[in-house]
């Protein structure tokens, strides 16, 4: 149930109507009368159906309903269409053709600097954060993607990890993860020097390809090593950071711009479950309060620069446990409908403007309208089958292209691209070698075993249709080593 406390509300420009369900002016005394109003008032508010936007948090400062709730969503949207996979198996597919036999199709990363036309790493992935937000909060309308900052949050026994956390999906989904084998994570001058470049281009291509980015995908390990990271939810924490990063850009800077005008699955054409997710033109969400996003830090989120608008949610919902702040251009018009809830403090400032017809909420709560019961984990064991298969997140800056050659950690594999067969080389003599190719969807299609050999001829592949394939070498029984590979 929620609790209706009390509300603290600087007032400066605002036209209130009788849709304006709470206001208090700042420092009112209230009664035990009006508690109980108030309570009352909540309780009839629980029947409306909401969908919310949303305040982004650090996972550090989210309520423990909220963190249930979060690792719930993840674990039910692995049915109904498993929209976890079918994000990630498009990650997968589409990841970076830049060294293919088409090199120009289109991609999500590794674009910049060579084919602008083609970049869309930080706004593809925005609209990809979204979708995965709007169908949690379709489970539950407080549910928001939080943000793992890397920078400053870099222990493996972190409570990140903890097993009633993110922990629990290591085992249940069988990732994999390494946690801190493979690699730094990003440093606060990482992020300073990234946050200082001011051409966009610059940015996007250095946040990318560097730690600010990478770090995290190889540090964790396992899926988050591979094309198919999302299947790892650490990954929707961690782009949520990346998100926000490119947000703290772009207040500075505001100058983000795309060349394309189009994004793969979200171009009119793609569906998922039977509904096609529209269209996005890159350029229209580099602001991320377009989808009624805010990120909040250091137990504040202002909202600002914002007006209501209902087209993704019949009620807009900001949650956040401490201060919420409103204000300077915060608008919600008539026949708008926003509700705003803090287990602490709302504040409403100069600029926030609620008008004539308006139906808006100003509440201090737990998250739970709605809610009869405290919230469990509902846990799920649906392993990826070994789909997940780990590929070093630099392996498509490993290709030499006027050898045609890709090296598997000290593994020369060559040609690539190939036709018919593939050769291996490596510098010292293995005892032994199993070679095994995958599709991009994690299906097992060849494997080999070879002993006590430099190199290794395998002449069996014209049967592979044109694609990209992932070359998988477990060498001398132990370590993994993971390349792409095209056949064409």
């Amino acid at each position: 149930m929620i609790r209706m406390l009390c509300l603290s509300i600087t007032a400066i420009h605002l036209n209130l109507t009788k849709h304006m369900k709470y206001f208090i002016p700042f420092n009112h005394k209230i009664t035990q009368l009006q508690r109980s109003f108030f309570l009352l008032s909540a309780i009839l508010l629980i029947a409306i159906s909401t969908k919310a936007q949303g305040i982004r948090k650090s996972y550090s400062e989210m309520t423990e309903i909220e963190r249930i709730n979060l690792v719930n969503a993840f674990y039910q949207l692995r049915f109904n269409g498993d929209l976890i996979n079918d994000l990630a198996v498009f990650h997968g597919q589409f990841f970076d053709f830049t060294n293919t036999s088409t090199p120009n199709a289109l991609d999500i990363h590794l674009n910049l600097p060579n084919q602008p036309q083609n970049e869309i790493f930080l706004a593809w992935h925005r609209r990809q954060l979204f979708e995965l937000e709007q169908a949690m909060q379709d489970l539950d309308p407080y549910t928001t993607i939080p943000y793992w900052n890397s920078a400053v949050d870099q222990s493996p026994s972190s409570p990140l990890w903890d097993f009633n956390f993110m922990g629990q999906f290591n085992t249940d989904w069988s990732l994999n993860r390494n946690l801190g084998a493979n690699g730094p994570l990003p440093t606060p001058t990482n992020v300073t020097n990234t946050q200082a470049l001011t051409n966009f281009f610059d940015f996007s291509n250095v946040l990318e390809r560097q730690a600010v980015h990478n770090g995290a995908h190889r540090w964790v390990g396992g899926a988050m090593s591979a094309t198919v990271s999302p299947r790892d939810p650490v990954f929707y924490l961690h782009h949520s950071w990346v998100d926000k990063q490119w947000k703290d850009w772009e207040d500075v800077h505001q100058s983000s711009a795309y060349l394309r005008t189009d994004m793969i699955r979200y171009d009119g054409t793609y569906s998922f479950n039977g509904q096609v997710i529209p269209a996005v033109n890159p350029n229209d969400i580099t602001d991320s309060r377009v989808y009624g996003v805010f990120y909040a830090d250091n137990q504040l989120a202002d909202l600002d620069d914002y007006t209501v608008n209902n087209t993704y949610n019949p009620e807009e919902l900001f949650f956040y446990q401490y201060t919420i702040q409103a204000g300077d251009g915060f608008e919600v018009p008539a026949g708008r409908t926003a509700r705003i809830e803090s287990t602490t403090t709302v504040r409403l400032l100069p600029g926030f403007h609620a008008a004539n017809g308006s139906s808006f909420t100003a509440a201090i709560g737990n998250g739970t309208m709605g809610m009869r019961d405290y919230p469990i984990i509902m846990r799920n064991q649906v392993p990826w089958d070994n789909r997940g298969v780990p590929i070093r997140w630099n392996a498509c800056g490993g290709y030499d292209e006027h050898a045609k050659t890709v090296f598997a950690g000290d593994i020369k594999v060559y040609p690539n691209p190939f036709t018919d067969h593939i050769n291996m080389i490596s510098p010292n003599s293995c005892d032994t070698w199993l070679i095994e190719i995958y599709d991009l969807s994690g299906r097992k299609l060849k494997s080999k075993y070879y002993a006590e050999v430099y190199s290794v001829i395998i002449d069996d592949l014209s049967s592979l249709s044109s694609g990209t394939y992932v070359l998988k070498l477990t060498i001398n029984g132990n370590m993994e080593q993971s390349s792409l590979i095209i056949k064409q």
